[in-house]
């Protein structure tokens, strides 16, 4: 766990930063499943980096001024709740274990929050979150703000993500060396779901492999839903039905990383599952995996954002182009973006406490002025080119169902990038060798 002095210490800054103003952001809620039964619950992103307090729907107000203050309101402290739902902090332990200023039960924030909002609002200087007004809490709502200030809440705050996200882009050292584990352990098991893959196993099966080593490495949940996709199915970037059978002479894509402590890992690699690439799957895996190492030397401080992506499509554009998948020239290619039809996504997002986590991929919000944004020591982004190719009647036919994408967790230094996700193997020999060939 983080050291809950970090926590502090982010809102001491984030108090200096909104100066004489007021930030309020409350926890999500839990959410139903079905009757009687809840999803598992996980804290809101913003609410876990200034807290690191796991309760749903408790509420912090962040005072600034003169005299800066961080106040937490949170469930009362109930014995009998605990015996079926565990234990409850309750405002006292809150205050002190959490280091916060002051402390009180959520069911006190009516009759407190006014209190703590007085004048606050007529100078416009209430900063709130907007995903917590509209979603996440049933206590923070325009509703409920509207009557602690009396006022048109819905048009009088300020958006406080715009403050946070800077801070969240820019990683600690404790949040790296949590990010360092969560991709290692993300690594640990992709190696092992490639050892467990044989034909006839179902997509599920490996899917559960994968899981099982998550929970077993102490990440008990996925960062995001596992992608395990077998042949023609690597073709749909967003697949998640698993459950296909795995067939000699596919390819297998799994993109499956962990949480842990909040943190997402996200990894991605495509190997054969009978452990021999064919000839045309190594043409085409080389030419993606050249285009991911080309992209992650342009990761460093000062470079643009969007030049890991420039550089991944010239590579795969030039491979497609010497394979003769695309036959007219590279001009016309980039110009008019026909490499669209082998690889659609963008090269890169940031990665944190969300998988696609918060930050700005460009510096303005008018079209005429934006300019890509640069890196920054201690950013965290994902490098992850891909080529798909399905069916077509341009396309031989041994190209068919070619779906590869490798995708690493890169962390930006001083001097360069750390490829935090280097423990899975990527190259074509050592895939072979971590499968094995296998008899049919």
């Amino acid at each position: 766990m983080e050291n809950l002095t970090e926590f502090l210490n982010r809102r001491k800054k984030l108090l200096d930063l909104i100066g004489d103003g007021v930030a309020v952001i409350s926890n999500s809620k839990e959410s139903s499943r079905n009757r009687d039964c809840n999803y598992p619950f996980r804290s809101d992103s913003y609410f876990h980096y200034l807290t690191g307090f796991p309760e749903p729907e408790a509420v912090i107000f962040l005072v600034g001024g003169n005299k800066p203050k961080s106040i937490i309101f949170c469930k009362p402290k109930d014995k009998s709740k605990e015996v079926w739902d565990g234990y409850i902090y309750g405002p006292k332990e809150a205050e002190k274990k959490f280091l916060f200023d002051e402390a009180y039960a959520l069911n006190d924030i009516d009759k407190l929050a006014p209190k703590i909002l007085e004048g606050y609002i007529a100078d416009k200087n209430i900063y709130c979150l907007p995903t917590n007004i509209l979603s996440n809490s049933a206590i923070l709502t325009s509703k409920n703000l509207f009557k602690w200030t009396r006022a048109d809440a819905e048009s009088e705050y300020c958006d406080l993500s715009i403050i946070l996200d800077e801070m969240r882009c820019s990683k600690s050292d404790t949040e790296i060396s949590i990010m360092q584990k969560s991709a290692n352990i993300a690594a640990h098991a992709h190696i092992y779901a490639m050892g467990k893959t044989r034909p006839g196993k179902f997509e599920y099966q490996i899917e559960g492999e994968i899981l099982n080593q998550f929970i077993q490495s102490g990440a008990k949940n996925p960062a995001y839903g596992s992608i395990v996709a077998s042949g023609i199915n690597g073709c749909t970037l967003h697949y998640v039905e698993n459950n296909s059978i795995l067939k000699s002479g596919d390819l297998l894509l799994i993109d499956a990383g962990c949480e842990l402590e909040n943190y997402a890992a996200d990894i991605t690699r495509t190997f054969p599952i009978n452990g021999k690439f064919t000839s045309p799957q190594k043409d085409i895996y080389q030419i993606v995996l050249n285009a991911q190492k080309e992209a992650i030397k342009k990761v460093k401080p000062g470079n643009f954002f969007d030049e890991p992506h420039k550089v991944a499509i010239d590579q795969i554009v030039n491979g497609l182009v010497d394979l003769k998948l695309l036959k007219v020239s590279r001009d016309e290619i980039i110009e008019k973006k026909l490499y669209t039809q082998f690889f659609m996504h963008r090269t890169s997002h940031w990665l944190g406490l969300d998988v696609h986590d918060v930050g700005k991929y460009n510096n303005s919000l008018k079209k005429e002025d934006i300019t890509p944004t640069k890196f920054k020591n201690r950013n965290v982004l994902t490098v992850e080119p891909g080529c798909y190719i399905r069916p077509s009647k341009d396309i031989p036919k041994e190209f068919w169902g070619i779906g590869i994408r490798i995708e690493d967790d890169v962390l930006v230094t001083s001097d360069g990038n750390t490829v935090l996700s280097s423990n899975a193997p990527k190259e074509i020999s050592d895939l072979e060798n971590v499968i094995g060939i296998l008899n049919e």
